[in-house]
C-alpha cells in the first residue's frame, strides 16, 4: 500500500484534514456561495472598467467579480487555462509567491492579484504609490471577498507590489465587515 510507511492513524488524520480542506474550498469557491455584503452607505462611485484573467471554471473568481461590480467596477473577462494564466501573471511582473486564482488589470496597467477588497482597488487607483505595480492577496484567504464562508475570516494582508519585485503591507484585514467599505 502507498501509505504503508505511515501509521493508520496518521493516514486517517491526513485524509480527514484533506477532506475538510476540500469542503472549505468547495464551499467558498463555488458559484452558489452567495454574494458579499455591502453596507448601505457604500454606493459605488464612477464605474471603472478593468480586464480580469481567470479560469472559466473558477466560481470564487466570479464571486469576487460580483463583489467588485456591486462597487462600481466593470470587467472584460479573459478565460485562460492554468498555464496561460500563470504566464500572464509572470509577464505582468507578479512573482509566484504573490499568485492567487485571478488577476485584474486596470487601464493604466496596474495589477490586482486575487481576492482584494474592491474599496482598496479603488483607493489604490485614486492614489497610486510611486514605484508600485499593484496589489495582491496571495492564495485564497478564507472569508476574503469571493471566499466567503459564513462569518469565518482568516485575517490577511493586502500587499503592495513594487516594481523591483518586493512588497510591503498595504492594508491588514482583521474584521470580516471591514472588507465591504
Amino acid at each position: 500500500m502507498i501509505f504503508s510507511f505511515l501509521s493508520t492513524t496518521r493516514v486517517s488524520d491526513a485524509l480527514k484534514a484533506l477532506a475538510v480542506s476540500a469542503m472549505v474550498f468547495l464551499m467558498a469557491c463555488s458559484a452558489d456561495s452567495g454574494s458579499s455584503a455591502q453596507s448601505a452607505d457604500s454606493a459605488p462611485a464612477a464605474q471603472i472598467t478593468m480586464d480580469i484573467y481567470k479560469s472559466p471554471t473558477c466560481g470564487c473568481c466570479t464571486i469576487w467579480q460580483d463583489h467588485a461590480q456591486e462597487r462600481g467596477f466593470a470587467f472584460r473577462v479573459h478565460h485562460m487555462d492554468n498555464n496561460e494564466l500563470t504566464m500572464e501573471k509572470l509577464r505582468r511582473g507578479i512573482n509566484l509567491r504573490y499568485h492567487s486564482c485571478h488577476t485584474t488589470v486596470s487601464q493604466d496597467g496596474s495589477v490586482f492579484e486575487g481576492h482584494i477588497p474592491a474599496y482598496l482597488v479603488r483607493q489604490y487607483l485614486a492614489d497610486k504609490p510611486a514605484d508600485a505595480i499593484g496589489l495582491a492577496v496571495p492564495g485564497m484567504p478564507l472569508g476574503s471577498p469571493g471566499m466567503e464562508a459564513g462569518d469565518r475570516l482568516d485575517p490577511y494582508d493586502v500587499l503592495l507590489l513594487k516594481a523591483d519585485g518586493s512588497s510591503e503591507v498595504y492594508a491588514q484585514i482583521t474584521e470580516l465587515q471591514s472588507q465591504y467599505q
